[in-house]
C-alpha cells in the first residue's frame, strides 16, 4: 500500500510539470465573458429595444450572461453549501477535502468529493480536464488542480463564482443559471427563493438523476440553508418533480416572432445566396418598438371586439414609403388565434376589391378612362368561354351611371369588371406582376374575376404594391435590413398613380357606399382602399400617407367565413388607429402632382330616366385631374340604359358616355349578345324564370329566330334556355338573315318551381 501511494505522488508531481504550460494559458475573466454566446439571438428594434428572443442553437440552451449581483442571495448560498463550503478560504484547491478524500480512498471509505468550484470551472473552460463517462484520470485531475490555482491567483473570487454559475450544466440541454431559472421556474435568476435555489444546487451534483433523487438532495441542501432538520422532504420532492416538468422558457418570446425569423434569415443570407452559419447574439432590425407594441395591442383589442362575428385572426404591416423598411410586422393575433404560428403577413389570401386601384390606374395610364369618365353600374352578363360571368356589387344594388372616381371610391364591382373588359385580362395580370405581386396562374385562369381580387396574394406584397402608388408608381422590394438604398423601377405611370391616390383620398367619392361619417376619414391626408373576399373569408384595409403605407388583414386562418363584417367594421378601424398613431405628432400632407397632369373644372350631364336623380346632373361640378390630352369640360350620356346590359368585345351598348362614342359604333344590324359559341350551363336547382338568357340586337326592328322558328321581335329578348345546340338568327321583315350565332345549352332540364 505504501509503495502504491508513493508511486501515485510521484505521478502527480510529474503531471504538474507536464500541465504547467497549459495552466499558464488559462483565459482571463474578460475573455471568457466575451466568448460567451447565448443559444438565442436577441432581436432588437431600430431604437435598440429588445423585441424578441429567438433560439438559434438547437444543441444547447443558454440564456444571457448574468452578473453575480443579479443572482439571488439564496442561490449563491445554496451553491456554496452544496459544492464548495470553504470557497472563500482556499486558493483554488481545498487541500483539507483532498486529504480527506485520499484517506477515504486509501481505506475504501465513501467521502464527499474534493472538487472545488474553481476546479470545476477549470474543467468547463478546458475540455482536456472535463469528466468523461469513466471519470477523470489522475493526470486530468492534476491538470485541473494546477489550473484551479492559477484561476484563483488571476481572478477574483466573485468572478470565478459568476463564470461558474453561467457555464455550469444543470439538466439536459440547460446550461447556465439564466436558462435554468427561466425554463424551470419562469423567472429571472435574481428572483429565485431558497426552495428553487436548493433544487438548482442539487442539479449540479446529479443533473441526470431521477426527479425524486434530485428532490431528496435538494431537501438536504435546504436543511443546511435554513438550519432546520425538520424540513418536509416529501413536499420538496413533490416541488422538484413539478419543476422538472416545466418548459416555460419558450424557443421564441417577445412581440415580433414572425418578423424576427425573417430578419435573422435575411441577415444570414450571404452574397452568394447561401445561408451562412454565423452565430449572432443580437440583431438590430428596422422595426420600431413603440409602433410594434401599439400594432400588437390595437389588433388584439379589435379582434376581441369581433369575436362575436367569428373573427380570430389578423395581421398588420407598416412600411416606410421612402426606404421600404418594415416598421411593424404583426403576423398573428397570438393567444387569440388557434394558428398563432402561421404568419398571416406572408399567407396568400384573396385581396378582394383592393386590386381595383391598380386596374383603374392602368386604364387611366392607357388613356382609356379618366377620373371623370362615366361607367354604368347596372346588371351585366359577360359571355366567356365557360359561360356567362355575372358580377354583383357588395350591397346587391346598382347605382346607374357613375364616374370612375365614384366607382373606385364606393368600391363598385360592375364598373370594375367593365374596366377590366376594356383593359384586357392579360394586360392587367402583367400590371400586377410588375407591381411585385406573386401570380402563380395566368390571366386567363382568373378571367374577369381578376378585377374583384380572385387571386391569392400575401399582405406583404399587396401592401408594398400600394407603397408603389405612394411613390408615384415606382416599385422597389421590401427592405428587411436597415441602411440599404432602395432600387426603384417604374411600374405604373406616375400621373395615373397620382390620380388613383387622389381618388382614394376623396371622402366624397366613398359616400355612396361608406356614408359621410366613415372610419376611413383621417384627420390628415391619406389614401385607402378596403376589400372583402368571397364568402366573407378575408377583410382588408390598405392605404398610405405621405410617409407610411399600412396594410391590415382580418379573418380566420382556417378559411372559415366571418359573420356580418363589412369593409369599415373589419380591418379599417385598425388601419385608421395605426395611421393616427403614426401621425400624432406630424400631420400627413398631400403629395405634389407630377409633370404632365393638369386640373380643370368638369360638369356632368343629367342622369337618365329610371336612375335616381333623373333629370339632375349625374354628379356635382368639380375640379378633376387629367393626364395630358385626356381632359374635357363636360361628361354626359348620348342615350339611356335600361334592363340588363350585355358587354361584348369590351364595349357597352346600352348607352355610353359621349367621350366613348365614335367610329366604332356598329354600322350594320347584328347580334350584340350573346357571343357566338357561348356555352350556357342550366342549374336544375334554380327556377326557370331566374335563368333566362338575354339576347341583344342593335335594332328595335329586329326579329329573332331559333332553330328556324320565329320566336320574338325587338332589340332585346329574354329566352328560357333549353339543353342542346341551337342556331340563333336575326332576320328582317322579308325573312333575310342579317346575323347569326351558335350556342350550346348544357344540362338535363330544369325543375319546376314549387307551388
Amino acid at each position: 500500500m505504501r509503495l502504491r501511494a508513493i508511486a501515485r505522488w510521484r505521478l502527480l508531481a510529474l503531471a504538474c510539470l507536464v500541465h504547467a504550460p497549459l495552466a499558464q494559458a488559462v483565459p482571463s475573466f474578460g475573455e471568457v465573458r466575451q466568448d460567451f454566446s447565448s443559444s438565442e439571438t436577441r432581436v432588437l428594434s431600430r431604437e435598440g429595444e429588445l423585441l424578441q428572443r429567438v433560439r438559434t442553437d438547437s444543441t444547447v440552451r443558454r440564456g444571457d450572461w448574468v452578473a453575480l449581483g443579479d443572482v439571488s442571495a439564496a442561490l449563491r448560498t445554496a451553491m456554496l453549501l452544496s459544492e464548495d463550503k470553504r470557497f472563500y478560504e482556499h486558493s483554488g484547491v481545498d487541500w483539507a477535502a483532498v486529504t480527506a478524500a485520499a484517506w477515504g480512498n486509501l481505506w475504501n471509505q465513501r467521502t464527499r468529493g474534493a472538487s472545488t468550484i474553481s476546479m470545476q470551472l477549470a474543467g468547463l473552460l478546458d475540455g482536456d480536464w472535463r469528466r468523461s463517462n469513466g471519470g477523470r484520470s489522475v493526470v486530468q485531475k492534476v491538470g485541473q488542480t494546477v489550473a484551479a490555482q492559477v484561476l484563483d491567483r488571476r481572478w477574483q473570487k466573485t468572478q470565478i463564482l459568476e463564470a461558474y454559475l453561467n457555464l455550469v450544466p444543470f439538466r439536459g440541454e440547460l446550461v447556465g443559471i439564466d436558462a435554468l431559472s427561466r425554463t424551470l421556474f419562469d423567472k429571472a435568476p435574481h428572483g429565485l427563493d431558497d426552495r428553487e435555489a436548493a433544487v438548482a444546487a442539487a442539479l449540479v451534483r446529479a443533473p441526470n438523476a431521477r426527479p425524486s433523487q434530485v428532490g431528496q438532495r435538494a431537501c438536504g441542501v435546504l436543511r443546511e440553508m435554513r438550519r432546520d432538520p425538520k424540513v418536509d422532504c416529501e413536499a420538496i420532492v413533490f416541488f422538484t418533480e413539478i419543476a422538472l416538468k416545466k418548459r416555460a422558457f419558450d424557443a421564441s418570446e417577445g412581440i415580433a416572432p414572425h418578423f424576427s425569423r425573417i430578419a435573422l434569415r435575411e441577415a444570414r443570407q450571404g452574397a452568394d445566396g447561401k445561408t451562412q452559419p454565423a452565430a449572432m447574439t443580437s440583431l438590430r432590425t428596422t422595426l420600431s418598438a413603440p409602433l410594434q407594441r401599439y400594432a400588437v395591442d390595437i389588433l388584439g383589442q379589435h379582434l376581441q371586439a369581433l369575436r362575436s362575428s367569428n373573427v380570430q385572426d389578423g395581421a398588420v404591416l407598416v412600411l416606410d414609403n421612402a426606404s421600404g423598411e418594415v416598421l411593424a410586422w404583426v403576423g398573428s393575433s397570438g393567444a387569440l388565434s388557434q394558428a398563432h404560428a402561421v404568419d398571416a403577413v406572408l399567407a396568400p389570401r384573396q385581396p378582394g376589391s383592393t386590386l381595383k386601384p391598380f386596374l383603374y390606374g392602368q386604364a387611366i395610364a392607357e388613356r382609356k378612362l379618366t377620373a371623370a369618365s362615366l361607367i354604368e353600374d347596372s346588371p351585366a352578363r359577360i359571355p366567356t368561354a365557360s359561360g356567362l360571368y355575372i358580377p354583383q356589387n357588395y350591397d346587391r344594388s346598382f347605382k346607374g351611371w357613375v364616374s370612375v372616381r365614384t366607382a373606385l371610391g364606393a368600391s363598385l364591382n360592375v364598373p370594375a369588371v367593365r374596366t377590366l373588359v376594356m383593359v384586357g385580362v392579360d394586360d392587367f395580370f402583367d400590371q400586377l406582376v410588375r407591381l411585385g405581386m406573386p401570380m402563380r396562374e395566368s390571366g386567363s385562369y382568373f378571367g374577369y374575376s381578376l378585377a374583384l381580387g380572385s387571386p391569392d396574394i400575401p399582405l406583404v406584397q399587396l401592401t408594398n404594391a400600394y407603397r408603389a402608388l405612394a411613390n408615384g408608381g415606382r416599385y422597389s422590394p421590401v427592405a428587411y435590413a436597415r441602411g440599404g438604398k432602395p432600387q426603384f423601377r417604374q411600374a405604373m405611370d406616375a400621373g395615373a398613380a397620382y390620380v388613383v391616390g387622389d381618388m382614394l383620398a376623396d371622402g366624397n367619392a366613398r359616400v355612396r357606399t361608406f356614408g359621410l361619417d366613415s372610419v376611413l376619414g383621417t384627420r390628415s391626408w391619406a389614401a385607402v382602399k378596403t376589400g372583402t373576399s368571397k364568402d366573407m373569408r378575408d377583410n382588408w384595409a390598405v392605404g398610405w400617407s405621405d410617409r407610411y403605407t399600412v396594410g391590415v388583414w382580418v379573418g380566420n386562418a382556417s378559411g372559415e367565413a366571418m359573420h356580418s363584417v363589412s369593409g369599415t367594421s373589419g380591418a379599417a378601424p385598425v388601419w385608421a388607429s395605426i395611421m393616427a398613431f403614426l401621425h400624432q405628432g406630424q400631420p400627413s400632407r398631400a403629395p405634389k402632382p407630377p409633370p404632365g397632369l393638369h386640373e380643370q373644372w368638369v360638369d356632368f350631364g343629367p342622369a337618365p330616366a329610371g336612375q335616381s336623380g333623373a333629370g339632375f346632373a349625374l354628379e356635382a361640378r368639380r375640379e378633376e385631374w387629367f393626364l395630358a390630352g385626356t381632359g374635357q369640360p363636360r361628361f354626359a350620356l348620348d342615350g339611356q340604359a335600361t334592363g340588363v346590359d350585355e358587354m361584348v368585345g369590351g364595349r357597352s351598348f346600352a348607352g355610353r358616355p359621349t367621350e366613348a362614342r365614335g367610329a366604332d359604333a356598329p354600322a350594320a344590324v347584328r347580334i350584340l349578345a350573346p357571343a357566338n359559341g357561348t356555352i350556357v350551363a342550366v342549374d336544375p336547382d334554380i327556377p326557370p324564370d331566374r335563368q333566362r338568357l338575354q339576347f341583344v340586337a342593335d335594332s328595335a326592328a329586329a326579329r329573332w329566330r331559333i332553330d328556324g322558328k320565329d320566336v320574338a321581335r325587338g332589340a332585346r329578348w329574354a329566352w328560357l334556355p333549353w339543353p342542346g345546340r341551337h342556331q340563333v338568327e336575326l332576320v328582317n321583315a322579308q325573312g333575310e338573315v342579317l346575323d347569326s350565332i351558335r350556342l350550346e345549352v348544357r344540362g338535363a332540364g330544369v325543375k319546376q318551381a314549387k307551388r
